[in-house]
């Protein structure tokens, strides 16, 4: 069995609402992530789905501590990485690096391509000189592009070629785990596709982990290795990419692959349209969050909100569909 390098149990982030005004008091709060909990093992990749909003790309920021948890445990490597202080959580994010959606906006246009790439190598006391001239050389190339693009600036570079600069900044200092935050959502299908293979290149020759955090399936069934479904700030399901794409159990989960396109033009599929809006993360439908727009909702679902229980070997699903009926004292039937 691999060795596990990421655990996050009962991960929870809620953002205080405050009104307007110089007496400002909170209002409320938005449950943005709220009890999580998943592993990733070394040389893994998990990808983490669901709709605009449900919480994924918080999750993944959590993680790394660039936004601080309301409450909830993340180990790496075997370390709390809630309980370092600064010093020691500088010294871990050599080992967890990001890679932003935006490629553009998460490079500094005032900074040449060098400048980027070598940065993290100044922020965490690399030797610099022609050592650190020959390690920006090293990670352009890696990521196919060439030395001579060290002098150039971000504006001067596709969107692809500027994902791919992220991907260099990111490895410069050798992590072992990078999340990806939707690397490819903001490029055109066939530079998806060279970013996608470039991820899976480096993975397999540098051993790397990946949380591949993204909203297209198609996607992330190319690049994962198991996929985790995300809804309003809590995961549905989690289950081997196989097994979650030929077998999906929760009804979201069912609802999301039935709108994934078919390339086959002959080959009918039977689409899953959901109804109603997504409740508000302020105020979350009680038992299942779900149940308001399921086709299947009990009167169970509203009373109870299900957890994440073990249907097949590593195939976790929170439904009551798959789970149990209890008996007067509350035990399993």
């Amino acid at each position: 069995m691999a060795e596990t390098l990421l655990e996050v149990k009962d991960l929870v982030k809620h953002f205080p609402i405050r009104s307007k005004g110089m007496f400002s008091k909170g209002t409320g709060v938005v449950k943005a992530v709220d009890g999580v909990s998943f592993s990733i093992s070394r040389s893994e990749t998990l990808g983490l789905v669901g709709e605009s909003g449900c919480g994924k790309s918080t999750t993944g920021r959590l993680i790394l501590r660039l936004t601080e948890p309301t409450s909830g445990q993340v180990t790496f490597g075997g370390m709390d990485v809630r309980s370092l202080g600064k010093h020691e959580l500088r010294a871990l994010r050599r080992e967890m690096q990001i890679v932003f959606q935006d490629p553009y906006a998460s490079l500094n246009p005032r900074m040449t391509v060098g400048q980027i790439v070598g940065e993290p190598l100044d922020v965490h006391g690399v030797p610099g000189g022609g050592d650190r001239q020959k390690r920006v050389e090293e990670l352009l190339d890696v990521v196919g592009l060439s030395p001579y693009h060290a002098s150039r600036y971000p504006h001067e570079f596709s969107g692809g070629q500027r994902q791919r600069i992220g991907i260099a900044r990111a490895l410069a200092v050798s992590p072992k785990l990078i999340v990806c935050d939707e690397p490819v959502s903001a490029l055109d299908v066939s530079i998806q596709a060279q970013v996608i293979n470039l991820l899976q290149d480096l993975q397999s020759n540098l051993g790397l982990t990946y949380l591949f955090i993204a909203h297209d399936l198609s996607v992330v069934k190319h690049i994962s290795d198991r996929v985790a479904v995300m809804y309003l700030g809590k995961l549905v399901e989690l289950a081997p990419k196989g097994v979650l794409y030929s077998s999906p159990m929760h009804p979201y989960t069912q609802a999301l692959l039935s709108a994934v396109p078919v390339p086959d033009p002959d080959r009918k599929k039977h689409r899953i349209l959901l109804e109603g809006e997504i409740p508000s993360p302020i105020n979350p439908p009680s038992g299942c969050r779900f149940h308001p727009r399921c086709p299947h909702a009990q009167e169970v679902c509203s009373a109870e909100d299900p957890v994440l229980a073990e249907v097949a070997e590593g195939h976790v699903v929170a439904c009551h569909l798959h789970q149990e009926p209890k008996n007067a004292e509350g035990g399993a039937a």
